[in-house]
C-alpha cells in the first residue's frame, strides 16, 4: 500500500481559506480525549496539531484538496486520484466529506503504532469500499488497480487488466476459506495473521503517513 499523507504544502492555503469562508472554524476534541483515542503522547499530539493547523487552517480537509496534496508525493505520471479517494473515505470515518484532525490522527496512530491486527482491520476497511462488511473481487480489483496506477511508470513491465485479475484470483484462492465469493473480516484476519506474505501483498506493512 502506498504512503498516506495529508497536509504538506502551503500551496493549498488559498483553497483552504476559501473553504473557511463557507465553514465555521473546526475545533478538535481535547488533548485528553485524543490521548485516549490514540497512542500518541500529549507533546506529540500538540506538535501534530500545530502542523495540521499550519497547513490546514480551517481544521478540516475536503477530498479534492486531499487528492491535490497527495499527488505531490508520487512520481510524475502516476495516477493518484483513485487511490487517494479510497484512502480519504477510509480516514473519513463519519463520511462527512471533510477530514478532521481527530480522523487524521486516529488513522495515523493505527498505521504508525497500531498492532498488526489493528493495521489489518484498517486495511480491510480500505478494501471494503461500500462498507458492507465484505470484500468482493470487484472491490479488491478496484483497489489493486488503483495501487498500480499510483506506482505509475516505475512498474516494469506495465501492468494490464489481466495481471490485476490474476493477482486478485490468487488472493481469493488463499483467503476465501468457505468459497462463497466474498471475504469477511474474519477470513481476512485469519489469513493475514497466519501468512506474512499475504499481509505484505495486501500492503499492510507499507501503510504509513
Amino acid at each position: 500500500m502506498a504512503p498516506i499523507l495529508l497536509c504538506g504544502n502551503r500551496v493549498w492555503d488559498s483553497e483552504l481559506e476559501e473553504l473557511g469562508e463557507q465553514l465555521p472554524r473546526y475545533r478538535p476534541d481535547s488533548i485528553a480525549a485524543l490521548r485516549r483515542l490514540t497512542r500518541f503522547t500529549e507533546p506529540e499530539l500538540k506538535r501534530l496539531y500545530r502542523g495540521f493547523k499550519a497547513e490546514c487552517p480551517t481544521g478540516v480537509v475536503r477530498e479534492e484538496t486531499f487528492k491535490l496534496i497527495y499527488s505531490q508525493f508520487f512520481p510524475q505520471g502516476a495516477n493518484t486520484a483513485q487511490y487517494a479517494h479510497y484512502v480519504f473515505n477510509t480516514l473519513d470515518q463519519d463520511r462527512s466529506g471533510l477530514l478532521s484532525f481527530e480522523e487524521f490522527v486516529t488513522g495515523l496512530s493505527i498505521l504508525s503504532r497500531g498492532t498488526l491486527e489493528e493495521k489489518l482491520r484498517w486495511t480491510f476497511s480500505l478494501y471494503d469500499i461500500n462498507g458492507d462488511g465484505y470484500i468482493t473481487k470487484e472491490e479488491m480489483t478496484e483497489i489493486v488497480t488503483a495501487i498500480y496506477d499510483l506506482m505509475g511508470k516505475i512498474v516494469e513491465p506495465m501492468v494490464d487488466d489481466e495481471v490485476v485479475r490474476d493477482k486478485v484470483e490468487r488472493l481469493f484462492q488463499k483467503m476465501d476459506l468457505n468459497r462463497d465469493g466474498v471475504l469477511t473480516l474474519d477470513e481476512f484476519l485469519d489469513c493475514c495473521l497466519q501468512d506474512e506474505g499475504i499481509s505484505r501483498s495486501m500492503g499492510v506493512f507499507d501503510s504509513n503517513f
